[in-house]
């Protein structure tokens, strides 16, 4: 189960795939923009603390849809209009993103999303407090250990696919460097 650190990095690699600015990852505001956007349905858990005092009363919900994911992809795109601070960010890098979060909760774990909200709606079973929230937080963020090296490696090839492309020349794959 991809927890914060998993979401974040795969919303990065989601970044560093669709964006056409390989400097991404090295300009901290768009990190940590891309850190909040990837961890954006998992909102639901906060939402579920404070009103209900159990963050799986509403997990799973709608902020777990293509509805939400484009929606908020939306507002995230529009942001920077009104702070100047914001990243400048495309609709569809944004979307990517936050359904980034949604697609890798549908294909990690066991538990159903509401993928295609309003029209299905699946909530997460159970109970957590605070303390349960921040105990996975903090103490099982090692689970995510694989599948951040994972991310890093895609990203990795990313940049060098597209520093050194691959073309054919005489039936071979030849690399075309800077």
């Amino acid at each position: 189960m991809p927890l914060l650190l998993g979401h974040t990095a795969i919303g990065l690699t989601t970044q560093d795939l669709c964006s056409r600015s390989y400097s991404g990852l090295s300009r901290w505001r768009i990190a940590v923009f891309v850190a909040v956007l990837a961890n954006l349905p998992d909102l639901d858990v906060l939402i579920g603390l404070l009103l209900r005092g159990n963050g799986h009363a509403f997990h799973r919900g709608p902020t777990h849809s293509l509805l939400f994911a484009l929606f908020m992809g939306y507002v995230a795109s529009r942001a920077w209009t009104l702070w100047s601070k914001i990243p400048k960010m495309s609709l569809r890098c944004c979307f990517l993103i936050i359904v980034s979060h949604v697609l890798a909760d549908l294909l990690l774990t066991n538990s159903p999303v509401s993928f295609f909200w309003p029209l299905e709606v699946h909530w997460t079973a159970g109970y957590s407090g605070w303390g349960d929230i921040v105990n996975t937080v903090f103490q099982k963020a090692f689970h995510d250990a694989g599948l951040i090296m994972g991310c890093g490696m895609v990203i990795l090839l990313n940049r060098l696919l597209h520093r050194y492309p691959l073309t054919r020349g005489r039936g071979l794959l030849v690399l075309h460097g800077d």
